[in-house]
C-alpha cells in the first residue's frame, strides 16, 4: 500500500474522530439536559435522515471533483457548522437547553449533526481512493486498515466525549471540534494526490445521474439484493442507534459511558486490523452474511439481564464483526463498479441503506417510551416476564432490543437461501 494512502488514511482518521466525538458528546449531552429517550430518537432520525438524502448528491461530488478537493469540501464544512453552534450556545441562555421542545437547542443539534454529517463526504472519497492508491488485490486489506482507523476514532472519540462533557461542559467539546478541524485542514494541505481520476469524458459525470447509477448497479446480478439487505439491516440498527446511549446511561454516569465506548470500540480496530492482515477470504459474500448471523444472534442475548458486564461482551464482539461486514460490501462494489462511478454508486448505496433508519429512530422512541417501558415497568410485561427478565425502564428498551435481534436473524438466515444471493455468489465467485 502506498505512502500516500496511508497519509490520507491518518487525515480522515483525525477527521473521523473530531466528527465522531461531536456526535457522540451532543447526544451525551442532550440526554442529560432534557432525559428525554425521545429526544435521542429524534436526533438519531435527523442524523441518518440526513445521511440517507446527502448520499446521492455527496457521491456526485466525489467523481465530478479532484478528491483532494472533496476531502477540503467536507472538513470546512465542519468547521463552519461548528462555529455557528458555538455561536448558538454562547448567546443563548443555559436554562434554554434543558427543554426538549426548545428551539435554540434543536439549532445547536441540527448544526452539530450536520457538521458531523459533512464527514460522510470523506467516506465517499476515501472509498473510492482506495482504487485509485491501492493494488487490487490488497483492496479488502486496505478496506480493513479503513475499519480499523474509525475504531481508533470510535475509541478515542467515546472516551473523549464522556469525560468532556461530563467534566468541562458542551462549549469546551465545541471549541475542541473547531481547533481539532482546522489542524485536519492544515494536515490536508501538505498531501499530494493524483488528479487524474477527476478527468472524465463521459457527459453523466457532470450530474447526479441516479438512472445511470442505477444501470450501473443493475449489471452486476444480485448486488441490488445486498443493498437492499444492508438497508433491512439498517431498518433494525436505527434501533440501536437511537436507544443504546439511553440504555447504557441508566445503567452508569456518563463518564464510565464514555469510556466503556472507547474499550468497546476496541472491536472496531481488532476487527479491522484481522481483516488487514488475513483478507476476507475467497467469498467474501458468505463471509458478510456469516457476521450477519453472529451479530444478530449477540443482540438477541446482550440484554437479557441489567448488567453492564454483559453488554459490554456482547457489544464487544457485535463490534468486531462490522468491519468485515462493511469491507466484504466495499471490496465488491470497488472490484465491479468501474472507478468514474464509484463515488456515485457508494453514494447511492449509502443512501438506501440509510433511508430506513430514520423511519425507524423516529417511530422508536415513542414506542420505546409509550408501550415497551410502560410494559416493562406498570403493564403485562411486569407479570409475563419480570420474574426472569427484570422491571424497570431498562428492562422496556432490553425487550425492545431482544425482539430486535429475533426478527434480525430470521431475516438473515432467509436471505442466505434467497435467489438473489445465490446469484451473486455466482457471478462473483469467479472474480472474487
Amino acid at each position: 500500500m502506498t505512502k500516500t494512502f496511508h497519509s490520507v488514511l491518518a487525515n480522515s482518521l483525525a477527521a473521523s474522530l473530531t466528527n465522531t466525538f461531536v456526535w457522540f458528546a451532543v447526544t451525551f449531552w442532550v440526554y442529560l439536559q432534557t432525559r428525554s429517550v425521545l429526544a435521542t430518537s429524534v436526533m438519531a432520525g435527523i442524523y441518518l435522515g440526513t445521511v440517507a438524502v446527502s448520499g446521492f448528491f455527496l457521491g456526485s461530488l466525489v467523481d465530478r471533483h479532484p478528491k483532494k478537493l472533496s476531502l477540503f469540501v467536507s472538513s470546512l464544512g465542519s468547521l463552519a457548522l461548528y462555529g455557528l453552534a458555538c455561536l448558538i450556545y454562547v448567546a443563548t441562555p443555559a436554562r434554554v437547553f434543558r427543554d426538549p421542545s426548545s428551539g435554540a437547542l434543536w439549532a445547536l443539534i441540527s448544526l452539530t449533526l450536520v457538521g458531523a454529517i459533512a464527514g460522510n463526504l470523506r467516506s465517499i472519497a476515501l472509498s473510492t481512493l482506495v482504487t485509485i492508491l491501492v493494488p487490487e488485490d490488497e483492496r479488502d486489506r486496505a478496506n480493513g486498515l479503513v475499519g480499523s482507523a474509525n475504531g481508533i476514532a470510535f475509541l478515542l472519540s467515546s472516551v473523549l466525549s464522556g469525560l468532556v462533557i461530563g467534566y468541562l461542559g458542551v462549549f469546551w467539546m465545541l471549541v475542541l471540534a473547531i481547533l481539532l478541524t482546522a489542524l485536519v485542514i492544515a494536515h490536508l494541505s501538505t498531501i499530494a494526490l493524483p488528479e487524474r481520476e477527476a478527468v472524465h469524458a463521459e457527459e453523466h459525470t457532470k450530474r447526479i445521474d441516479i438512472r445511470g447509477t442505477i444501470r450501473a448497479v443493475r449489471r452486476v446480478p444480485g448486488l441490488f439484493g445486498l443493498i437492499f439487505f444492508s438497508t433491512f439491516n439498517n431498518f433494525l440498527g436505527g434501533v440501536y442507534m437511537a436507544l443504546m446511549d439511553a440504555y447504557g446511561l441508566l445503567l452508569v454516569s456518563v463518564q464510565t459511558w464514555g469510556v466503556l465506548w472507547g474499550f468497546l470500540s476496541l472491536g472496531f480496530i481488532v476487527g479491522g486490523l484481522v481483516v488487514a492482515k488475513k483478507g476476507l477470504g475467497a467469498r467474501p459474500l458468505r463471509t458478510l452474511f456469516l457476521a450477519n448471523i453472529v451479530m444478530w444472534t449477540i443482540s438477541v442475548f446482550f440484554t437479557m439481564r441489567s448488567s453492564i458486564t454483559l453488554l459490554t461482551a456482547g457489544m464487544f464482539v457485535y463490534l468486531c464483526l462490522i468491519p468485515a461486514v462493511e469491507a466484504a460490501e466495499q471490496t465488491i462494489v470497488q472490484k465491479v463498479i468501474p472507478t468514474e462511478r464509484q463515488g456515485r454508486v457508494f453514494g447511492f448505496a449509502q443512501s438506501i441503506e440509510q433511508a430506513a433508519s430514520p423511519l425507524t429512530a423516529f417511530l422508536i422512541g415513542p414506542i420505546a417510551q409509550y408501550v415497551f417501558i410502560p410494559f416493562m415497568t406498570t403493564g403485562a410485561g411486569v407479570d409475563l416476564l419480570g420474574a426472569w427478565f427484570g422491571t424497570g425502564q431498562d428492562r422496556g428498551i432490553a425487550l425492545l432490543f431482544t425482539v430486535t435481534g429475533v426478527i434480525g436473524l430470521i431475516v438473515t438466515l432467509l436471505a442466505m437461501r434467497s435467489s438473489g444471493y445465490r446469484t451473486l455468489s455466482r457471478s462473483l465467485r469467479p472474480e472474487l
